[in-house]
């Protein structure tokens, strides 16, 4: 059937589930936020966890702290263990001005109030122990029984913009939410900002996440965006969020509150996008497309054309991961003559049939192709192996690793966390370069595979 469906998941429960829990996207905002140590209200586990991913696809480490609730606190109430932790943590970092509060879902379901022992502590610890010191404790809501990592961070950067964005006088900048991006894509982002000579204050500054070992010792990966850099927000010219779900929430509050207006999406993934990325940078700010971006784009376009008709045409994908990446791509794929037959959302987020990128899809896709929300990888291998569904690709994380082994399917790892191949978060995805880079990953998966299977070699034939 040459449609696109829009489908919720059949069963109830989940088997290798796509995504982690919220309280994970509001320790991904908080590490971009330069002198900030989230402390997450609940388990070991809701920490050393999320650490581990960071730790996997990043191979650094970051400083996230923990209430280390236990028994007796999920019975009785823990919102001393939030004072001890508060108090531990500021006297051993003396550095630290912003201390966010992450509850998870054991401290919601005893409901524990996190908003009234921070006001506990700004009128009774901040006050007595660490007087004139600047401190922000931030309680951030993230039950972990609905939404997912996408909404988690989502949530978190408005909580962080909603608290410190404060109406002062203009400062000529504007506002760029890059989203759940790697290292590699803000640095492409940039680039685009700089050759346009566009002042922007980026949430969040995490090219510094590619830690370096130093003569005078190593040192621990944080971002670099200031208070001072959120603070002033609230006066630019105005505010483009790469990505729907992942600072929209933020786009919308600065819009609603300060009036500075807002631009959502389109996530910068492929030639199209890039290019309507860079027009809403020139609308936005009067500054004009230089000749230099124009020369990327086609370069990129002639790395592209190399590519697309040959090696590209009508071959099927299947695409998951976060929901901003997972349309982008499939777009992309679809400027590459690819097909692309699968796409896995792997949240309840109840709102997707009103995306505008999404209802293009089902306006205009030509083949057959389903869109599944709530999705797990059980749903990508049931597909494959009891459905029949005939695939040249996937791209996703590392945790569809062993679909893609079992299967003989290859596999490009794009997103978070991909810990099986080195220095994935060194390169973008991004911008024109990301383009160049996602092209020439698609097609040497497919060479590779060839050369695996003995099959179709007479295409990379010279004669």
């Amino acid at each position: 059937m040459d449609t696109c469906q829009l489908k919720e998941k059949e069963r109830a429960g989940t088997i290798n589930p796509i995504f982690t829990c919220q309280p994970c996207g509001a320790q991904y905002a908080s590490i971009g936020i330069k002198d900030c140590i989230g402390i997450v209200h609940g388990g070991q586990g809701c920490v050393m966890f999320v650490r581990l991913l960071f730790s996997q696809h990043f191979k650094e480490s970051f400083e996230i702290a923990s209430s280390s609730l236990h028994e007796d606190g999920a019975v009785f109430g823990a919102l001393n263990r939030v004072e001890e932790a508060v108090d531990v943590l500021l006297t051993r970092y003396p550095d630290v001005k912003v201390v966010p509060i992450i509850s998870t879902c054991s401290t919601e379901v005893i409901g524990d109030d996190i908003d009234g022992v921070v006001t506990k502590l700004e009128n009774g610890l901040l006050k007595e122990k660490f007087p004139g010191r600047e401190v922000h404790l931030i309680p951030i809501h993230t039950p972990s029984f609905v939404g997912s990592m996408i909404s988690g961070y989502d949530l978190a950067v408005k909580e962080f913009v909603s608290h410190f964005a404060e109406k002062g006088e203009p400062n000529g900048k504007i506002n760029f939410i890059t989203g759940w991006v790697n290292p590699g894509d803000v640095t492409a982002l940039k680039h685009l900002l700089a050759e346009m000579d566009i002042d922007a204050t980026v949430l969040f500054e995490t090219e510094t996440f590619d830690a370096p070992l130093m003569p005078s010792g190593n040192h621990v990966a944080h971002g670099e965006t200031t208070v001072e850099d959120i603070a002033g927000t609230a006066n630019a010219i105005g505010t483009i969020a790469l990505n729907r779900y992942e600072g929209g929430q933020a786009a919308a509050f600065l819009s609603d509150k300060f009036g500075v207006p807002a631009i959502v999406g389109p996530s910068p993934i492929g030639i199209r996008n890039t290019d309507t990325l860079l027009k809403n940078l020139s609308t936005m700010t009067g500054k004009p497309i230089p000749e230099s971006l124009v020369r990327e784009r086609g370069i990129a376009l002639d790395a592209i054309t190399d590519l697309t008709h040959m090696f590209f045409a009508d071959k099927k994908v299947a695409i998951y991961g976060n929901p901003d990446l997972v349309v982008g791509l499939a777009e992309f794929c679809l400027d590459l003559e690819m097909k692309p037959v699968l796409l896995l959302l792997g949240d309840d987020n109840s709102h997707y049939d009103r995306d505008p990128r999404i209802q293009a899809l089902q306006a205009n896709i030509t083949h057959g192709m389903e869109i599944v929300t709530n999705a797990d990888l059980w749903d990508l291998e049931g597909r494959i192996k009891d459905e029949g569904l005939e695939l040249d690709l996937i791209l996703g994380h590392s945790k569809g690793r062993f679909i893609s082994i079992d299967h003989k399917v290859p596999m490009v790892r794009v997103g978070f966390p991909v810990y099986d191949r080195a220095g994935k978060y060194r390169h973008p995805v991004m911008g024109y370069a990301g383009a160049i880079h996602l092209a020439e990953e698609m097609a040497n998966a497919l060479f590779t595979d060839m050369e695996y299977k003995k099959s179709k070699e007479w295409v990379l034939n010279v004669w």
